[in-house]
């Protein structure tokens, strides 16, 4: 607590400061709090989060042979060691700290936290085993700790099913499909590749409700799965049959032609059927999930998924194309399946949430009022998944964050200049000493990445991740 009596001694310096918290510290929390400390130089930003290591998805959610899209870490940690900037994880908010209170202490506070559950299906055996969403599926060989023990039976079936074709679906198919010595020299979790070493699955099937066209993956996205060694894809011709709303869609969106252009090459381009033992990636379109089927052989674990076959009504000029059933349906055994089907943010007490849609309700970034939606929640205010919802890339997360610093300061212009006392990072850090917490500061966190990287340097690989809470939070009290 040394460190914390001479941080809170230090801040009293800059009492009169304008006081910023700002609650997540993924790709959102990290851009809002660098625009906050270039808009305004007598700001002082403080990031929380409930993890004890920061970075948000990008050390969680970006695919292990993905290093080119965490480059984005060196940027965050040269706003973390700005001075004006403290990073406070294993901070939950809720449980550690109230939003009410933060608020008392604070003159802005971003909520950035993201989405951590997942959007439901709401059919028949969803609860079965072997039925995970993609996030926690990701989660677990990305070593977060929340998920180190999920060990998803990956040897008792030779097939999986991804329910989705996003980003994210083609993230986890890649995985399950690449060969483990590929993924050996990144920084996927030991437990996951361990696991994946000896997985049996051969089969992995892309379901999406709507066709080709509407398939929701980039184009680089799916050239890298595509460009797999020696591996099989299946594509049937009839689903590459496209409307005069399908001609539409793709003129008004350069994306879907570009993925529609390399799906058809990828089919005609296929060979008839695979060799023995060959890794298969089955995109199949125009299938709904109805229910999850039992095994016969496995108790209380998922055996088989039966799809309704669907097809498209409405017209591009309308808005988009919806997938309706057509009465007819199909059983695909599987022993794995990964729903990719988009994440849930979760509400926070005192916080308006719209559960529909998994956002809080905002303009700009600016809080509505639960009371009167043509009012706004003085100095609170959102940026990222928990504003817009689970969409875009890493990038869109710095245009969400200009919005939303543009809305705090375009506030705080109609406000007195001088702020008035808020207590801050020391109340903050009172608070959390009081309450017996251990906050894990950002020279806490360069312990643990020491620590990795030197675990990793020991097996040839650029970070072994700590995985478990006690583990992490001890190398940061070290």
């Amino acid at each position: 607590m040394a460190i914390i009596r001479s941080m809170i001694t230090r801040s009293y310096s800059s009492i009169r400061s304008l006081r910023v918290c700002v609650i997540g510290s993924g790709p959102a929390g990290f851009y809002t709090a660098e625009k906050m400390l270039k808009a305004h130089e007598d700001a002082q930003v403080d990031i929380i989060d409930r993890l004890p290591t920061p970075f948000g998805l990008v050390r969680s959610g970006v695919a292990p042979d993905h290093p080119e899209t965490k480059i984005v870490t060196n940027q965050f940690t040269r706003v973390a060691r700005n001075e004006r900037c403290s990073f406070f994880g294993n901070v939950t908010l809720g449980s550690s700290i109230s939003l009410s209170e933060l608020c008392q202490m604070y003159h802005v506070v971003v909520l950035a936290y993201g989405a951590e559950s997942d959007r439901n299906l709401g059919i028949p055996g969803e609860d079965l085993r072997g039925v995970h969403s993609a996030r926690e599926f990701v989660w677990w060989y990305n070593g977060h700790p929340d998920f180190c023990h999920l060990a998803p039976d990956l040897k008792s079936t030779d097939t999986a099913v991804v329910l989705g074709q996003g980003n994210v679906a083609l993230d986890v198919a890649r995985v399950l499909l690449k060969q483990p010595a590929e993924l050996a020299t990144t920084d996927i979790a030991s437990h996951a590749l361990a696991a994946l070493k000896e997985s049996s699955i051969r089969k992995v099937y892309l379901v999406g409700r709507r066709g080709p066209v509407q398939a929701a993956c980039t184009a680089k996205e799916l050239r890298e799965i595509l460009a797999l060694k020696d591996l099989y894809v299946n594509i049937k011709q009839d689903d590459l049959q496209i409307t005069a709303a399908d001609e539409e869609e793709m003129k008004n969106n350069r994306i879907r032609k570009r993925v529609f252009d390399l799906l058809t090459k990828a089919s005609s381009s296929s060979q008839t059927r695979p060799t023995s033992g060959q890794p298969e990636l089955h995109f199949t379109f125009f299938w709904k999930p109805e229910k999850f089927l039992e095994s016969n052989d496995k108790t209380g674990h998922v055996g088989c998924v039966n799809f309704e076959k669907t097809t498209l009504k409405g017209s591009a000029g309308s808005g988009s194309q919806i997938a309706v059933g057509t009465g007819q349906y199909e059983d695909l055994k599987c022993g794995l399946v990964l729903k990719s089907i988009g994440y849930k943010s979760i509400p926070v007490d005192g916080l308006p949430f719209d559960h529909s849609k998994g956002v809080v309700p905002n303009i700009k970034g600016r809080v509505l009022s639960s009371s009167d939606i043509n009012l706004t929640e003085d100095g609170l205010y959102v940026c990222g998944w928990l504003k817009r919802g689970p969409t875009g890339i890493v990038a869109t997360n710095l245009y969400d964050a200009e919005e939303t610093v543009a809305s705090i300061s375009e506030d705080l212009t109609k406000k007195d200049p001088t702020p008035e006392f808020a207590s801050g990072r020391e109340g903050l850090l009172q608070l959390l000493e009081n309450r017996k917490i251990q906050a894990v500061t950002f020279s806490d966190w360069g312990k643990i990445d020491s620590e990795e990287k030197r675990l990793g340097s020991l097996i040839g690989k650029p970070r072994e991740k700590l995985t478990n809470w006690n583990d992490l939070l001890a190398i940061a009290s070290k």
